[in-house]
């Protein structure tokens, strides 16, 4: 398993915290937990991590798994342990570890934000007039 850190920068509001990303790599070929190996490919979100330390430069909190854009990779919009898992075929049996599914209105809002994107792509001055037009709306009169 790869972790592929990257992205490595210290909190502006917490001089005493450092983020950083990980993209998780590679392939299950050994067994795990007494589970036969399935050979199966991992590839994971990036996702935010960070470790903050205290004055004497002791770590003191540690944080993991925060996804970036659920849907990248192969581990259901999973991160952590939660998202390698479920990508080898051996998910969790409970609700923070199954794979992340929109709702009914969030699922359509997001089919809709990516038609008028392909809109735009497709026909530049399409979206330039839309967007002037929106920017007018509510704007100061002189």
């Amino acid at each position: 398993l790869n972790s592929n850190y990257h992205h490595w920068r210290v909190c502006p509001f917490d001089r005493n915290r450092v983020y950083y990303s990980i993209k998780y790599t590679g392939s299950n070929d050994g067994p795990v937990m007494g589970r036969p190996a399935t050979y199966k490919s991992i590839e994971s979100p990036v996702q935010a991590h960070s470790i903050t330390f205290n004055e004497r430069g002791e770590v003191t909190k540690f944080t993991i798994g925060y996804v970036l854009d659920k849907e990248t990779g192969n581990t259901g919009g999973l991160g952590g342990v939660f998202g390698l898992f479920y990508a080898i075929g051996y998910g969790l049996p409970f609700p923070e570890a199954q794979p992340y599914k929109s709702s009914f209105i969030y699922g359509n809002a997001m089919k809709f934000n990516r038609n008028i994107q392909s809109i735009f792509k497709s026909n530049p001055d399409f979206k330039n007039a839309f967007q002037k037009v929106t920017t007018m709306i509510g704007g100061k009169k002189e």
